[in-house]
C-alpha cells in the first residue's frame, strides 16, 4: 500500500497548486474559471490512475510468480516423499518375502531331513536283520536323495542371493543357451527359424 502513497500525495499537491495558481476570478464567468482548473486536475488524475494500474499489475505478477514457485517447491517435496515411501515399502516387502522364504525353507529342510533319517534307519535295520541287498539299496537311495536335495538347496540359495544383488537369473541363461541353432535352408533360398523349439 505504501507504493501508492507517493501518487496520492502528488495528486493532492498538484490540485492545491492549481487552485492557488488559478484562483476563481469573479469578473470572468464561474464556469470558465472552474473549467480552467478542472482540465489540468483531470489530466493529472488520469496519469496517476495509469501509474496506479501499472503498479497494481506489477504487484499482481509478483504475487502470482511467488505463488507458482511455492507450489512448484511443494509439488517437488510431495513427489520426493512419495518416492521415498515407495522405496521404503518395496524394501520392506522384499525383506518380508526373504524372511518367509527362509522360514519355509527351514521347515521343509527339517521335514525332509527327518524323512531321510527315517529312511536311513530303515536301511540300517534291514542290514541288521540280514536283508543285505534291500538294506544297501535303501541306504544308497537315501544317500543319493539327500545329496540331490542338498545340491538343489544350494542352487536355490545361490540364485536368491544373485537376484538379491541385481544379477540376472543364471537358470534363464542356461535354458536359452541350450536351444540349438538351425542352419539356413539353401534349397528354397530362404532360411528357417533361427532357434528351434526345445
Amino acid at each position: 500500500m505504501l507504493k501508492f502513497l507517493p501518487g496520492i500525495v502528488l495528486v493532492q499537491i498538484v490540485t492545491v497548486g492549481l487552485v492557488l495558481i488559478f484562483p476563481v476570478d469573479p469578473v470572468q464567468s464561474a464556469i470558465w474559471s472552474w473549467l480552467r482548473l478542472a482540465a489540468p486536475v483531470l489530466v493529472v488524475g488520469l496519469l496517476t490512475a495509469c501509474w496506479f494500474g501499472a503498479v497494481a499489475a506489477h504487484l499482481r505478477k509478483d504475487a502470482i510468480s511467488r505463488l507458482q514457485e511455492d507450489h512448484a517447491r511443494e509439488r517437488e517435496a510431495i513427489r520426493m516423499q512419495a518416492e521415498r515411501a515407495r522405496a521404503r515399502v518395496l524394501q520392506q516387502a522384499h525383506q518380508e518375502t526373504l524372511q518367509a522364504v527362509q522360514r519355509t525353507s527351514t521347515r521343509a529342510t527339517l521335514k525332509v531331513g527327518a524323512a531321510f533319517a527315517g529312511l536311513a534307519a530303515l536301511g540300517g535295520a534291514l542290514l541288521l536283520t540280514q536283508f543285505m541287498t534291500l538294506g544297501l539299496l535303501t541306504l544308497t537311495t537315501a544317500g543319493g536323495a539327500m545329496g540331490g536335495y542338498l545340491l538343489r538347496l544350494r542352487q536355490e540359495k545361490n540364485r536368491s542371493s544373485a537376484m538379491g544383488q541385481g544379477q540376472a537369473d543364471p537358470a534363464a541363461a542356461i535354458e536359452s543357451a541350450a536351444t540349438p541353432l538351425a542352419l539356413p535352408d539353401k534349397k528354397k533360398g530362404s532360411s528357417r527359424a533361427q532357434r528351434q523349439p526345445a
